[in-house]
């Protein structure tokens, strides 16, 4: 398996709460220059309080070998001829390291925050990323803008908004999927599909896969050859003291997780569908600190890999060798010993079943 990291180093996924370690968009450059050097295969940014594409930006100049991508920049608030820009930019600024991930949002974002009224999530992603391939086609080819469908039409390039071809144009999208529909988008019109944290190795198997599958087949392409890249939940710790702590802020992450009905289908393979409602329940009731308290060792161990520093590389390869293509993980580096630790890690899981 390929291993990416965000740039903060360590940095977890925190649900609702504000992280931990939020990115300093000022040392991003720094970051990147370090990560650069630690073996990783790739760098990645989530749109939370910053712009991907702007910190991309930093690590792309920063950067020589690592891969970059968006994971995930939100599709629909923007238009696809703005994103298409902003892609085609950092495919410039790279040399041609650039993956364009895009996520749909939940509709109460799309409305509430973004300000825009929700269409079905999977028709319009499919539309939104064939807008963005028919401007690149403009702009590398010349061919001229004409795109037509249910919620998009453009039709109209100049040449003083035309920035013309580039040397690498083949930019790779992947999309944020976790119901079969978005699966079945992104295999036919993606080149990736980046499962949900929550997702487990079962629930990609069994029902992600196959959706995926069949969209590249409706697409004459083979899924075998396309990139399954995800950042699974992990408490690791340097022993198993310091691990507890870890292990109480995953609990709370999937408990979170399971409150969320856009979630829901994760929970429900495992017969946990009482559960997650009863955790939807405290959550709507604002109880946020009793929901860690309903998941036990058995429902963390099944969504979250748990283990100290020494075991913890390993454990990733048990659990997605052979299931993902790329996976994202990091630990802090508070010093020379935690960089030779965090190195040895990246080899472990890069080097995959072989390493035992």
């Amino acid at each position: 398996m390929r291993v990416y990291t965000e740039l903060v180093l360590g940095k977890t996924d925190p649900g609702l709460r504000a992280p931990e370690m939020p990115i300093d968009i000022t040392k991003a450059y720094d970051s990147a220059a370090l990560i650069d050097t630690l073996g990783f295969d790739g760098i990645v940014s989530t749109e939370t309080k910053e712009d991907p594409f702007m910190v991309l930006a930093l690590a792309a100049q920063a950067s020589k070998a690592v891969s970059l991508a968006t994971s995930v920049a939100i599709a629909f608030p923007r238009s696809p001829a703005v994103t298409a820009m902003s892609a085609w930019n950092l495919q410039r600024l790279s040399a041609g390291r650039f993956t364009l991930g895009l996520g749909p949002q939940v509709r109460g974002h799309i409305k509430r925050r973004f300000g825009l009224e929700p269409h079905p999530m999977g028709p319009w992603m499919r539309d939104y990323v064939r807008a963005v391939r028919a401007v690149w086609d403009c702009w590398q080819n010349g061919t001229p803008l004409d795109f037509d469908s249910d919620h998009y039409k453009l039709n109209l390039m100049v040449p003083l908004f035309d920035p013309g071809p580039i040397k690498h144009p083949d930019i790779p999208i992947h999309l944020a999927a976790l119901n079969t529909y978005m699966c079945r988008v992104a295999g036919e019109v993606g080149d990736g599909m980046r499962p949900h944290p929550v997702c487990t190795p079962k629930y990609i198997q069994e029902v992600m896969k196959p959706a995926f599958a069949k969209g590249a087949e409706i697409a004459g392409r083979d899924p075998g050859a396309m990139a399954i890249a995800m950042k699974p939940l992990v408490a690791t710790a340097p022993d198993e003291d310091s691990l507890q702590a870890r292990i109480r802020e995953v609990r709370a992450r999937v408990s979170f997780y399971a409150s969320t009905p856009a979630y829901r289908k994760a929970f429900d393979i495992f017969g946990l569908g009482e559960l997650a409602e009863k955790l939807s329940h405290l959550s709507r009731a604002q109880k946020w600190d009793e929901m860690p308290g309903f998941i036990d060792d058995d429902v963390l161990n099944t969504y979250a890999v748990v283990g100290t520093y020494e075991e913890i590389g390993q454990k990733i390869v048990d659990r997605f060798d052979g299931i993902l293509t790329d996976v994202g993980f990091s630990i802090q580096v508070n010093g020379p010993g935690d960089k030779e630790i965090l190195m040895d890690m990246v080899r472990k899981i890069q080097a995959g079943s072989g390493s035992d």
